[in-house]
């Protein structure tokens, strides 16, 4: 129960690398806030969390409106009467060649990932300093984070700013005992990803064997994909870290696709 007592916001949290962490959270103590953008997804994982004995709260949130943030956040607080966790995860993709991307559609990747991190940054932080016991923020990084792959600019750029942002939160947060933290997760077989193997298969000219071996795994040491608990864990980890000593930096869990 290495969380128990603590109150975790966790975006994106219906399906895939969120619902894995959200129940990850809930086995190690914690009471946890489903946020998505689908009410119905986050009603399902939360019913199944408080099924399972845990403790679940489900929030519909689009993190690219601020009122929608700051009512999620607040309502939070009031569920469970505080907030010490919250995990920036919600995210898309849109792949193409930088000549066809759309401005609209950078526009679509950047706000969900980068302004959606920064308005629910600022929210927790709103509610973490009064409450004087401190927070960890964690961000749903990529290897994008510190590598580049073609027809991903956006997502890219938006990944690389994640770490930016996440080293101005650890130093304005230290003084009030404020964490802050990016998990880099390698190729994850989310929905997310399985859009992304037809799309690459159709762009190279390949099979969709081919996209899996020959370009999402080739780095691997293992040709796995990083796994949902792999992600789930290093969260638990760094959601219950007792210091900060590990503020401001970013934890790449992709075996060895890429190595700091």
């Amino acid at each position: 129960m290495k969380l128990k007592d603590k109150c975790a916001l966790i975006t994106g949290a219906g399906s895939g690398i969120g619902k894995a962490i959200a129940q990850a959270f809930a086995r190690a103590g914690a009471q946890v806030a489903i946020a998505d953008l689908n009410m119905g997804s986050a009603q399902a994982v939360a019913g199944e969390i408080n099924s399972s004995g845990g403790i679940a709260h489900s929030i519909q949130m689009d993190v690219t409106s601020e009122d929608q943030v700051n009512a999620g956040v607040a309502e939070t607080a009031a569920a469970f009467g505080a907030l010490d966790v919250l995990v920036s995860n919600a995210g898309i993709q849109i792949i193409h060649p930088m000549i066809d991307f759309s401005f609209a559609d950078w526009r679509k990747v950047v706000a969900v990932h980068l302004d959606g991190a920064f308005l629910t940054s600022r929210a927790a932080m709103r509610l973490m300093i009064p409450q004087e016991r401190g927070g960890t923020i964690i961000y749903m990084g990529s290897i994008h984070s510190h590598l580049a792959s073609p027809n991903k600019a956006a997502y890219v750029a938006a990944k690389h700013g994640i770490i930016g942002l996440a080293r101005a939160v650890a130093k304005e947060g230290a003084k009030y005992q404020i964490r802050s933290s990016v998990i880099c997760p390698g190729f994850v077989r989310t929905p997310l990803v399985e859009k992304q193997i037809p799309a690459q298969a159709q762009q190279f000219g390949l099979t969709e064997e081919e996209v899996i071996k020959n370009i999402m795994l080739r780095e691997t040491v293992d040709g796995e994909f990083t796994s949902m608990e792999d992600v789930a864990a290093t969260a638990v980890f760094l959601a219950g870290f007792p210091s900060n000593a590990l503020t401001g930096q970013s934890i790449v869990v992709s075996h060895g696709h890429f190595m700091q």
